[in-house]
């Protein structure tokens, strides 16, 4: 039965959640190649295996909010509209090729009457190379204020709604119209996006869920995103009703990228526990596979715009407010903070941080001034107005008990100040101070010690001589994105209002030569590594992640927000009965390899013995005398045998092929590849103290290998210990004959020489042998182990006097990569598939047509 929030989920792609009026369309359609307009509006997807398209540069940026400034001109009382030369958005360009066009999706910061849009749009459209998404008033109050600043903003910075006074508690309405909206903003890039050569670029939290949308309409979208704010552990992300469908959201990108690797290995342990995805490094660059599609990771903080600071401080009114400054200042140390004022940024902290070091640090009164500029409030919520009054009472706490008729220890400028001014102080500043307990990047720390580098101009104004050497120290709280790339900043707990106390003292007192050697290893990197840096690796990567798109076959699948694609290969596809039915028919040598769990018993079934229709199933292919099958498992033989006992005629190799008999009739036979199994003593006695380290694993003993189970383990611990146990075993077992190998939820230790894969190559040597080579060859199965089947089914079988090229159907159970070329969705499948073939045997008692399989040829 399908959940309340499934079943609201389903008709969200058809629009049908919110009744949201259809955005006007007045973009022209797109030209894909010379001469030939493509209407994207009746595109359906599909995995054509069409060639792609002659490529055309373009990258369309998806954010909230367009780089633009909106105003009302007052004589016509027309829209006008400028460029934001402060927006991160336009700054990127600078990363981006000259021949690269971009265009910009996102809502425009001022309410558009209905009536005007379709105007404003094709206006913004031709002069700016924006499309505006309008919209409603009451969905962008839900969507943005609503979902997105009083949910998803407080959760992703750690604040838990556990009381009403604490945040708001999740509301469905909203999350509807979180997706309604990030629907609309999708609809806006279907109108203008080529999707066979533009790359979409979606930037931060407010659209997490556009990826599914993009997606589902095409399957080969090149798709990246970046998100701008911290992404919170596991334990915090968890308590999202909605958590699933987010991150899959963010899986249907090629490319995710995080400030810093806490945000990322937070989103993929959020992936681990919650969808079950593991992740590995590829050469260098992390992958998630998702479905066949490998969904890549990118780490690297934004940088900064050194152009547009630069101009700002040659400005003559930058100069101007720098020797005011300096003057007000005079004989003074002055200690710089520069934040929003909302409750994550830490200011009351840096208050007390500094009554304290003036209480324990008497020397310092009179000579130090902490000057902190408050940004406008981007919201006037209750935390925001208690942060606020907190603020400036301990403000003036401190201005009472250490200050004088001329002396102020603490100066708090709330009001907007323009961007000359708050170079000029960042440049004046001895000392920078950033004590956010939460924040997703924060890039005051890159400004200032751009502006304490100054320029030539900066330098005459503050009286700097031309060789002198800059300095600057840095006071940063170790919970903000930009601390990991400030090795030369002095971190800081800000919770910990003495160690805060103690930094300032020691920034303050530092040797000149000490703040020199800090300023140059900060500047060397905030220079090299800026915003146009920081895009262009970024566009860099997400190309190379999308490099493969056209070299498998697509299917989506999954309704709503539950969306995602299956990438495989060209050559793979589903095995129906007609299909191989016609060769079965034909031959009359048929070799059957079956895996056992996953394949013909359901692998989430608690009762593990075959049912009777399988039962039956095989007997029937078993009493055709062209036929010879075999169950090929890791289980062990006394399980098997006592399941498949009514299976008189069929053939089992256990324990991955230690163990193989032919029928009932014919004893169990061991592999006399790997008698010795001594290494056992050394492995269990390991294997259990790992057991009792970790709580949730457990050890089974079978009588060739031993394996250690971890799935019922927390999953992270699980997999910390399962790779050390690895490590641990491969070097007590170097010089004994025994292999250690990692699977799902497992590690398992057998020995050397016996896989699947030596079971087929073994029992198609010994059918050879015999004089009747096969000429169809079947093999099922569905995780790792049943790969090595697959591999050996397309080695060339050979006895001595011929070579023979049999029909070969290796089929995987499930749609994912595989060495096989078909594929069946489930064990119903397999069971229906094998039903079939069935009823095209010939029910023909078999006599005395054995062949016993011996493994003494192999040694």
């Amino acid at each position: 039965m399908a959940s309340r929030s499934c079943a609201n989920l389903l008709g969200l792609v058809s629009g049908e959640l919110l009744d949201i009026p259809q955005t006007p369309r007045t973009l022209p359609r797109v030209m894909t190649v010379p001469g030939i307009i493509s209407d994207l509006d009746g595109q359906e997807s599909s995995d054509g295996d069409a060639d792609p398209p002659l490529f055309c540069e373009r990258k369309i940026i998806v954010a909230n909010m367009l780089p633009l400034h909106a105003y009302r001109d007052s004589e016509t009382a027309k829209w006008k509209f400028a460029l934001d030369e402060d927006s991160l958005l336009l700054q990127l360009k600078d990363g981006l090729s000259p021949e690269t066009e971009v265009i910009y999706v996102g809502s425009l910061k001022a309410e558009i009457d209905v009536s005007e849009q379709e105007e404003v749009a094709q206006k913004l459209l031709d002069d700016f190379n924006c499309v505006p998404t309008f919209l409603p008033p009451d969905l962008q109050k839900k969507f943005y204020y609503g979902f997105c600043k009083q949910y998803m903003w407080p959760l992703f910075h750690y604040m838990l709604p556990m009381c009403p006074d604490h945040g708001d508690r999740f509301d469905r309405s909203l999350w509807q119209a979180y997706v309604s909206a990030n629907k609309i903003f999708a609809d806006k890039v279907m109108e203008v996006i080529n999707p066979e050569d533009d790359y979409v670029w979606v930037h931060d939290y407010h659209l997490m869920v556009l990826p599914t949308f993009l997606r589902k309409r095409f399957y080969r979208v090149k798709l990246g995103f970046f998100l701008h704010s911290p992404f919170p552990s596991s334990e915090i992300y968890r308590t999202l009703p909605v958590r699933e469908e987010i991150l899959r959201g963010l899986l249907n990108c090629d490319l995710v990228g995080f400030h810093t690797f806490d945000y990322a290995r937070h989103f993929l342990s959020c992936c681990s526990r919650m969808l079950g995805l593991d992740y590995e490094s590829k050469r260098g660059h992390i992958g998630l596979d998702y479905f066949g599609r490998t969904v890549y990771i990118k780490i690297l903080p934004v940088g900064i715009h050194m152009g547009r600071l630069e101009s700002v401080l040659n400005q003559p009114c930058t100069s101007a407010k720098v020797r005011e400054i300096q003057e007000q200042f005079h004989g003074k140390k002055m200690i710089l903070g520069v934040d929003d004022m909302d409750i994550f940024k830490g200011i009351s902290l840096k208050l007390l941080a500094l009554e304290h070091m003036l209480q324990q640090k008497p020397e310092f009164k009179g000579k130090v001034v902490l000057v902190q500029i408050i940004n406008p409030a981007r919201s006037s919520g209750k935390d925001v107005q208690e942060a606020k009054r907190e603020t400036y009472l301990i403000a003036e706490r401190i201005n009472e008990v250490y200050g004088s008729a001329n002396y102020e220890p603490v100066i708090l400028i709330d009001r907007p100040v323009a961007r000359f001014e708050k170079s000029a102080y960042y440049a004046v500043a001895e000392c920078c101070l950033v004590n956010a307990v939460r924040d997703g990047m924060n890039l005051v720390p890159y400004k200032y010690i751009v502006c304490r580098q100054g320029t030539h101009l900066l330098d005459e104004a503050m009286g700097i001589k031309e060789d002198t050497l800059h300095t600057s120290t840095l006071v940063v709280s170790e919970f903000i994105g930009c601390s990991p790339s400030l090795s030369g900043a002095i971190r800081v707990n800000p919770w910990d209002i003495d160690a805060v106390a103690e930094a300032l003292n020691s920034a303050l007192t530092m040797s000149h030569h000490e703040k020199e050697l800090r300023h140059e290893k900060h500047y060397r990197y905030v220079s090299s590594h800026d915003v146009a840096y920081w895009a262009r690796s970024f566009v860099q990567d997400l190309e190379r992640a999308c490099k493969s798109h056209y070299n498998n076959r697509c299917w989506g699948f999954g309704l709503g927000l539950g969306f995602r694609v299956v990438s495989l290969s060209p050559s793979f596809r589903k095995l129906g009965v007609d299909h191989i039915a016609s060769a079965y028919k034909r031959t009359s040598r048929r070799v059957i390899f079956l895996d056992y769990d996953g394949t013909v018993v359901p692998q989430a079934s608690i009762n593990k013995s075959p049912n009777a229709e399988v039962i039956s199933v095989l007997n029937a292919l078993c009493i055709d005398p062209k036929n010879t099958v075999f169950i090929v498992s890791g289980r062990g033989k006394s399980s098997l045998g006592e399941w498949l006992a009514p299976c008189e005629m069929l053939g089992i190799a256990a324990e991955h092929g230690y163990f193989i008999r032919w029928s009932n009739a014919s004893g169990w036979e061991s592999s006399t590849v790997a008698s010795d199994l001594d290494w056992k003593e050394i492995v269990e006695p390991i294997m259990r103290s790992y057991t009792e380290a970790t709580d949730g694993s457990s050890i089974e003993i079978k009588e060739s290998a031993l394996v250690w189970h971890h799935q019922d383990a927390d999953p992270d611990f699980g997999s910390w210990q399962a790779m050390e146990l690895v490590n641990h075993l491969e070097n007590v077992l170097a010089n004994e004959p025994a292999v250690v190998k990692r699977g799902q939820h497992i590690v398992e230790v057998k020995p050397q020489g016996v896989s699947k894969g030596f079971v087929v190559e073994k029992v198609l040597s010994e059918i050879a042998n015999g004089g009747q080579p096969p000429d169809f060859l079947m093999c099922i199965g569905d995780d790792r182990s049943d790969e090595d089947m697959f591999e050996s089914l397309s080695k060339p079988v050979t006895n001595p006097s011929q070579l023979f090229n049999p029909e070969i159907f290796a089929c995987t159970v499930g749609q994912k990569p595989s060495k096989a070329r078909y594929y069946l969705d489930d064990t119903c499948e397999v069971v229906k598939l094998l039903r079939g073939l069935a009823a095209a045997s010939i029910p023909k008692p078999r006599h005395n047509l054995h062949v016993q399989v011996s493994f003494e040829s192999a040694v």
